[in-house]
C-alpha cells in the first residue's frame, strides 16, 4: 500500500522523478527541461489537478493545523477537485505558521533529515523540516532553475551564499549543481580578496551571489589592478535584490553591473517556504513557473485573483513536500504575472519582477510606496556607499522616513541634490541622515543575519 503522499500531490516518488525522466531538448543538446513545462496552461492545470486529491488527503491526515481548519469550516476535501474549487480554502498566513508551527509538521521527527529556517525578515522565524524527498525535490527544482539560467555541467559555479546557519538557499544550490554535473565553489559571502583568489586557482564561469555584492568585487578589483574584464566568469545567478523594473529593463543596480562587467545576469526569485524558484531563462522575462512543484494564485488584498499584468501577492501551494507542505500560502511578495509562451520553449506562467512586500508598504505624504523604488534610486546616486531605510509613526501618526546614507565624503549640497532626485521620480522626498561606511555596514550585517538588511520597519 502507498500512502496518499506516495499515490499523488506531486510528490518525488509519483511526479518529480517522473518529470527527470521526461525532458525535452531545447535550444542546444545540453539544454534540457521537464516535459510539462512545454505543455499547455490547460496541459499543465489539468496535471496540477490530478495530484489536489492526494495532497488533500495527505495533510487532513497528517497536518493538524489543516484537519482542524477543514473541520472548522466544514470543507469537504472530497468536493475540491479544480484548482478554482482550491479558493473554497482560506489562505494560509505568515502568522499562522508563526503562531502554530509544529502544527503544519506532517512527518515524526525520526524522518527529518534537515532543519532549515525562515530569515524572519517580517516576523520570528519559522523552522521547516524537510525529509530525504524534500531533499530530493529541492535538488530537481535547482537543477531545472539552473538549467533555465542556461547552466550546464560544463560549468563552475562559485557560490556566495552560506550553507550553514540553517539557511535552504546554499544547501538548495549545492544540491541542484551536484544533480547539474557542474562543479562547485563553496567560497561563501564576503571577503572579496578570497572571491578573486578563487577565480584565479579554480576558474568558474558562474556566480551564484546577491547582485550588490559583485559591485564590491569590481571595486576591490579596480582598486588592485585585477582585470575582471578578462577572467572565466561568464554569467551570475542573481538572489535577493531586483534586478530588473516591471517593463523588464534593468534596474539602476543591475545597470551599474552591466557597465562595469558584461556577464550575463539571471534574476530568481525563490523563498523556504515552497522550496522552489521561479528563475528567468536568457529571455530575461520574468522567472519561470514549475507547475510540477507549485501551484500559484495571484491575489488582492481581499484574496481575490488579480488579471494578468496587474500586481497581485504570490500565494502558493506546494506539491510534492512531505515535511511541511502548505496550501493556498501567502508569501508577502507582490508582482504581476504573464502567460504568454516565452520564445525559449517553456509555456509556463512568469513572474515579474517583485514591486514589494505587502506589509513593507509606505503611505507617505498621499503617495504609495515600496522600499524598492527607494533603493532603486539610491543606486543611482554617485557618493552613497550604503544606505538603511527607516520607516516609522511620526507625531501625527503618519509614516515618516529616514534614509540613513554612508559617505566617505559630503560634497557641498548633496542633501538638497539626493532629495530632488527622490522628488523627480517619486514626487517626494524622504529624511536623509549622513553617517559613517562602516557605521551602516554594521547596520546592513547584524550579528545572526544571514543577509544584507537595508530596511528597518518601526512602525
Amino acid at each position: 500500500m502507498h500512502s496518499p503522499l506516495e499515490r499523488g500531490q506531486g510528490c518525488v516518488k509519483y511526479s518529480i522523478r517522473t518529470q527527470i525522466r521526461k525532458f525535452v531538448k531545447i535550444r542546444y543538446p545540453y539544454l534540457m527541461l521537464p516535459e510539462i513545462e512545454t505543455k499547455s496552461l490547460a496541459e499543465q492545470k489539468k496535471y496540477q489537478e490530478s495530484q489536489l486529491p492526494g495532497l488533500l488527503e495527505y495533510v487532513n491526515t497528517h497536518s493538524k493545523f489543516y484537519a482542524e481548519l477543514f473541520k472548522t469550516k466544514g470543507i469537504e476535501i472530497s468536493g475540491i477537485k479544480t484548482l478554482e474549487d482550491l479558493q473554497r480554502i482560506p489562505v494560509t498566513t505568515k502568522d499562522d505558521i508563526q503562531s502554530r508551527n509544529t502544527d503544519f509538521i506532517c512527518v515524526p521527527q525520526n524522518k527529518i533529515i534537515d532543519y532549515i529556517t525562515t530569515s524572519g525578515t517580517l516576523g520570528d522565524p519559522v523552522t521547516f523540516p524537510l525529509t530525504d524527498k524534500d531533499l530530493d525535490r529541492l535538488a530537481y527544482n535547482e537543477y531545472i532553475s539552473f538549467v533555465c539560467a542556461d547552466g550546464s555541467s560544463d560549468d563552475v559555479f562559485q557560490l556566495m551564499t552560506t550553507l550553514d546557519r540553517r539557511f535552504m538557499a546554499g544547501l538548495a544550490y549545492f544540491l541542484g549543481i551536484r544533480k547539474l554535473g557542474a562543479g562547485v565553489v563553496r567560497v561563501g559571502a564576503g571577503i572579496p580578496e578570497l572571491q578573486w583568489d578563487t577565480i584565479k586557482r579554480i576558474n568558474p564561469t558562474a556566480f551564484v551571489t546577491v547582485p550588490s555584492f559583485l559591485l564590491k568585487l569590481i571595486e576591490y578589483a579596480e582598486a588592485n589592478g585585477i582585470d575582471y574584464k578578462n577572467t572565466s566568469i561568464t554569467k551570475a545567478i542573481c538572489i535577493g535584490e531586483a534586478l530588473r523594473h516591471q517593463d523588464f529593463s534593468l534596474t539602476t543596480l543591475g545597470q551599474k553591473i552591466q557597465d562595469k562587467w558584461n556577464i550575463k545576469l539571471y534574476s530568481t526569485y525563490a523563498s523556504t517556504e515552497m522550496s522552489a524558484a521561479f528563475t528567468e531563462c536568457s529571455e530575461g522575462k520574468g522567472g519561470h513557473h514549475h507547475p510540477e512543484l507549485v501551484i500559484v494564485e495571484f491575489l488582492d488584498e481581499h484574496d481575490q485573483p488579480v488579471k494578468e499584468g496587474e500586481a497581485g501577492e504570490v500565494t502558493i501551494t506546494t506539491l510534492g513536500l512531505e515535511g511541511m507542505p502548505l496550501l493556498r500560502f501567502k508569501t508577502g511578495d507582490l508582482c504581476s504575472h504573464y502567460t504568454e509562451a516565452c520564445s525559449c520553449g517553456r509555456k509556463t506562467i512568469r513572474l515579474g519582477p517583485i514591486v514589494g512586500r505587502r506589509k513593507q508598504m509606505i503611505k507617505y505624504k498621499g503617495t504609495t510606496l515600496y522600499p524598492p523604488a527607494l533603493y532603486d534610486i539610491l543606486n543611482n546616486i554617485d557618493g552613497v556607499k550604503n544606505y538603511v531605510v527607516e520607516v516609522f509613526t511620526n507625531e501625527i501618526g503618519t509614516d515618516e522616513i529616514l534614509i540613513r546614507i554612508g559617505c566617505e565624503s559630503i560634497p557641498e549640497h548633496f542633501e538638497k541634490d539626493i532629495k530632488d532626485h527622490f522628488r523627480a521620480k517619486l514626487r517626494v522626498a524622504p529624511q536623509v541622515k549622513f553617517e559613517n561606511v562602516d557605521t551602516i555596514n554594521k547596520l546592513q550585517f547584524p550579528e545572526l543575519s544571514r543577509k544584507p538588511v537595508v530596511f528597518f520597519d518601526k512602525r
